[in-house]
């Protein structure tokens, strides 16, 4: 089961460049392009769409605010750069071929 890619002026609102809300991976209208850096944000959002899928999507946004609630008192306003779900979405969103040869479960690793 693949994303549904929607691009949207909406997402301009908020300071990111996309959402993976499962089944959908909504991007910035200016990310509708065959560039580098369109190519990079729709595979960090790539990356979180089958991390939801592999948790079921609900346990996915409830595992995502508790870590990321626990790391605020650690990290402050950084927290969210340590949540493992986006550890592991910004290791590799570069790579092109990681999607493809991605483990089920691999975010699991960087909790810690």
């Amino acid at each position: 089961m693949k994303p549904i890619i929607k691009y949207s002026n909406i997402i301009s609102l908020m300071n990111i460049g996309g959402i993976s809300l499962f089944p959908f991976i909504i991007l910035k209208e200016k990310y509708n392009y065959n560039n580098r850096v369109s190519k990079i944000i729709k595979n960090h959002e790539t990356i979180h769409y089958y991390q939801q899928l592999e948790l079921l999507v609900i346990p996915f946004y409830l595992l995502y605010i508790l870590e990321w609630f626990i790391k605020l008192f650690i990290y402050g306003k950084d927290a969210y750069l340590y949540i493992s779900f986006e550890r592991e979405a910004y290791k590799y969103e570069s790579d092109v071929n990681y999607i493809s040869n991605r483990k089920w479960y691999s975010s699991l690793k960087y909790i810690f």
